[in-house]
């Protein structure tokens, strides 16, 4: 794993542990989106747009 990848994984763990945490109701749903979103780019190796979903997924959650 590269560096890019080791830190993309650990944003992936942070936001999911951010997701489980918040209460349920739309930005949770929008969130999760992102965040399945974030997961199938990640198993595509597309760190860009893995990155970017995640991004998107804190700032609903914030």
């Amino acid at each position: 794993m590269t560096p890019e990848q080791t830190q993309t994984a650990e944003k992936m763990k942070s936001v999911k542990a951010a997701w489980d945490k918040a209460p349920s109701g739309p930005k949770k749903d929008a969130a999760l989106r992102h965040y399945q979103a974030a997961e199938k780019a990640h198993t595509a190796n597309n760190e860009a747009e893995t990155n970017k979903e995640l991004n998107a997924a804190s700032e609903k959650l914030s």
